[in-house]
């Protein structure tokens, strides 16, 4: 198995002097950020990522994901992994503190992603496509189903999924045929 080490010094880097994490800590709703603890929680998730994600990325090319009865079973660390992710708070960290999140840059969350990725992108993709569905609701939903799903998926109760309905197309979206043709009552066909 190769060993991962996250690029910390390629990060600071980075972060420091083209990101301007600085001017980005200045910026309203940052107040509570700084260069310095991002820094350090990066330090702490780049162990993390070596420590706990990094060793499933090979147990999930061996085991794969399997179907049974129509339950969808993960490789077995997979679960205790994200377990692990969601009890240290990394899947919230950079969300809404409106839904319970940590309220940091995006910034942030652009290199948790990226590190995440680069252990194992099979096992990434839980928090990726979770991170989807929260962009998705905040973005299009109203404030009802806000109240309802973006607390759960912030706090990793729930997760966000992809449901790819039409073989013929994989995961290519363009090539999907399915359309949906608004009705006059709000509603689609």
């Amino acid at each position: 198995m190769v060993d991962y080490a996250p690029p910390l010094d390629d990060i600071r880097l980075v972060l420091r002097e083209v990101a301007d994490i600085e001017g980005i800590c200045d910026l309203p709703g940052y107040e509570h950020v700084d260069p310095d603890t991002i820094e350090g929680m990066f330090d702490e998730l780049g162990r993390f990522v070596a420590e706990v994600v990094a060793p499933v990325n090979r147990i999930g090319d061996l085991e794969g994901c399997s179907v049974d009865d129509g339950v969808v079973t993960m490789p077995g660390p997979f679960g205790e992994a994200w377990d692990q992710l969601v009890a240290a708070g990394w899947s919230a960290v950079a969300q809404d503190p409106d839904y319970g999140g940590g309220g940091f840059p995006a910034t942030v969350q652009t290199v948790m992603t990226e590190m995440l990725a680069t252990a194992s992108r099979a096992w990434s993709m839980g928090p990726m496509l979770t991170l989807g569905a929260v962009e998705c609701l905040h973005s299009f939903a109203d404030e009802a189903q806000k109240e309802t799903y973006l607390p759960k998926l912030v706090s990793s109760e729930w997760s966000g999924t992809m449901n790819l309905t039409e073989p013929q197309a994989g995961s290519d979206v363009g090539a999907l045929t399915t359309r949906a043709i608004p009705q006059g009552d709000g509603t689609y066909r």
